[in-house]
């Protein structure tokens, strides 16, 4: 497949110093890592908050570092956990007294270098703790999992989380209210088309022309099932009949999210988001704000997730806090 790249092996590399060089007003490189962090850390008096993963999910996570979300994403090589030297960098980084906190999604590699970095900081005596995202609902465990895997609903969580923390609140209290939006999010995926790990040089599996895979992972860990592919009001109802079975968010306030995975038109995103509304409307539901684009790809993958969030007043005014990052202003 064809990729527009120089080494294999320089991808993030290079990506990190072209994100950092670009948009210097409001990121920064910490030098001989590949830690991404806003311009001012450490931020006194203020929780930091880190989070990251694997590349090949852009914006995530770089897109969401600054004002009002995170202080710091760890980029990992593609579809790889990043290492935890990287992350206890970043840890300390964004470190102002206050206590950091990391909000990871479920899968096992970042999990664990994650955790091994928290017990590594600590033992350094920063305070630290941690949530673990996993709001797909499609499969209990997966290739990369234990558990329900984190996808686009982490961006959600690192919304309300960011806004927590950027009012001064203190360590467990930014803690309880990403714990909280974690029970309250849910998502659901599909692809019409696989991605191709640029090492690997050709797709990571295959789908025939005329199928498609539900409930597939951003990593493109196996879904539920392989079926014929349908018209886009078929497939945003299956997927939100899911959710749905999953939570009760009948009579509720809630927030969308429609998710290019990285090849999808905004033109096909919007005739999902469109679907979205209409049935969300006729089950009751009053949708409070609704986001359409590319949150959390994976590569050049075609295809799309739902995300709804359950809101409260608390999660209300925390989503709807102004931000200054790349990927989710307000």
């Amino acid at each position: 497949m064809k990729k527009v790249v120089n080494d294999v092996n320089q991808i993030v590399d290079e990506m990190i110093d072209g994100l950092t060089s670009a948009h210097s007003h409001y990121l920064k490189r910490l030098p001989n890592t590949t830690v991404i962090t806003r311009k001012d850390v450490p931020v006194q008096g203020k929780v930091g908050i880190v989070s990251g993963g694997g590349s090949g999910h852009e914006p995530a996570h770089a897109g969401y570092v600054g004002k009002g979300m995170l202080d710091a994403a760890v980029v990992g090589e593609v579809f790889t956990s990043p290492t935890p030297d990287q992350v206890i960098e970043a840890i300390k980084a964004v470190d102002s007294g206050a206590g950091v906190l990391l909000i990871i999604k479920n899968y096992t590699g970042d999990v664990m270098n994650f955790e091994m970095a928290k017990e590594m900081a600590e033992m350094e005596g920063i305070q630290v703790d941690q949530v673990i995202v996993n709001d797909d609902v499609a499969v209990e465990d997966s290739t990369f999992t234990t558990g329900r895997r984190g996808i686009a609903g982490t961006v959600f969580v690192h919304k309300i989380a960011g806004a927590m923390a950027e009012s001064g609140a203190s360590l467990a209290e930014v803690k309880e209210v990403a714990e909280k939006t974690i029970a309250n999010v849910r998502s659901m995926g599909v692809a019409l088309s696989s991605c191709a790990v640029p090492a690997a040089g050709k797709p990571s599996f295959h789908l025939g022309d005329t199928e498609m895979e539900i409930g597939i992972g951003i990593h493109g860990e196996p879904g539920i099932k392989r079926v014929p592919l349908q018209e886009a009001d078929q497939i945003a109802s299956a997927l939100l009949n899911n959710i749905l079975l999953d939570k009760d968010y009948t009579h509720s306030d809630i927030a969308v999210m429609v998710n290019g995975l990285g090849a999808t038109p905004e033109m096909e995103l919007y005739i999902v988001s469109r679907k979205v509304t209409q049935l969300l409307k006729e089950k009751q539901m009053n949708i409070h704000r609704t986001w359409v684009g590319e949150y959390m790809t994976s590569l050049e993958m075609a295809g799309f997730s739902i995300t709804l969030l359950k809101l409260d007043d608390q999660l209300k005014d925390l989503l709807d806090r102004d931000c200054k990052t790349l990927s989710f202003c307000n």
